[in-house]
């Protein structure tokens, strides 16, 4: 069947969204057995510059030149923060409303450095980013936050083998630690085992006790592509199941994001899949929470644009 305008748009969106997912890093969590709804008061972190933030192992970026990040919209409940900054040690503490004031320590641990330099190269140098990884590692071999970097740059990098040596090494170690099964089935859904890649991402739901957004996103991504290939080979009721799969998980993975430095993608994600199975007012609705929770968004005038869109179909419809 001939490709329309609209069509055409909508598998453009997805190929681009696919790929953003693919090169996302620090969407997984563990320990946390509640998904947290948004809150309205806001929280400011104040502590060193450039310091990574994290509320219950969900990233929501870095503080400015200040040492300051104000989150609008923190998710409910109680939250921890995490808060690394190059040069000092990592902190974990209690988050309260309004103001929190972190106070880091200096570190000369040399294996913590290694691997501090392994993230600042992460994204800009793959091959110095694995070197200051395997540092870390001889230096402190039981690091398990190393090997699981270490994964996920050599399967950045398209190494797979070595990337699955690496994750298996770290889930030796560490058996119950729900990043490492996670990025297992991230490489497992690499190398084409769906089936062995949908079990590694229970397995770490389940080790996260339900929370873990970066498995959730994992399985949406799966059940996405099975309804696409379902689509292909005219098995309407496949295709059906599948996007209800897919987005029951990819809600799952938005809700626990709250306004995490990821959650913008995995609600374009929603909505595509929303927009695949006709439910225009349920898609519409998500992308009017988007514009609330992200107006500053670079993609808030794309999403603008898909609600335009939608209205015009229904329109069509009537």
């Amino acid at each position: 069947m001939p490709l329309n305008a609209n069509s055409t748009l909508v598998a453009f969106r997805s190929i681009l969204l696919l790929w953003l997912v693919f090169i996302t890093n620090g969407l997984a969590v563990s320990g946390q057995r509640n998904v947290p709804a948004i809150d309205r008061r806001a929280t400011t972190i104040q502590t060193e510059p450039h310091a990574s933030i994290w509320l219950n192992g969900v990233l929501y970026g870095k503080t400015d030149a200040s040492g300051t990040l104000e989150i609008k919209h923190p998710p409910s409940g109680v939250q921890k923060v995490r808060v690394r900054a190059d040069g000092f040690k990592e902190a974990t503490k209690p988050l309260f409303a309004g103001a929190n004031q972190i106070t880091l320590v200096k570190t000369t641990d040399e294996a913590e450095l290694a691997f501090q330099e392994a993230e600042r190269f992460a994204s800009v140098d793959r091959a110095k980013a694995a070197e200051a990884y395997r540092k870390a590692i001889k230096i402190k071999p039981a690091y398990i936050d190393a090997h699981i970097g270490l994964a996920r740059t050599l399967s950045d990098a398209g190494d797979v083998d070595g990337a699955d040596k690496a994750i298996k090494v770290a889930m030796r170690i560490a058996p119950r630690n729900a990043e490492a099964s996670v990025v297992d089935g991230r490489i497992q859904k690499a190398i084409g085992q769906n089936a062995k890649a949908i079990g590694a991402f229970k397995r770490a739901v389940t080790l996260g006790g339900g929370f873990q957004p970066e498995a959730y996103t994992g399985l949406g991504l799966l059940y996405q592509e099975k309804a696409e290939e379902a689509a292909g080979e005219g098995d309407i009721a496949g295709e059906a199941k599948n996007y209800d799969e897919a987005a029951r998980n990819f809600a799952v993975a938005v809700k626990q994001l709250g306004t995490g430095v990821d959650a913008p993608t995995i609600y374009q994600l929603l909505g595509l899949v929303y927009e695949r199975q006709k439910k225009f007012k349920e898609a519409i609705a998500l992308y009017e929470t988007f514009l609330r929770l992200f107006p500053d968004n670079a993609e808030a005038e794309a999403v603008r644009s898909f609600i335009v869109q939608i209205r015009k179909q229904m329109a069509e419809q009537d």
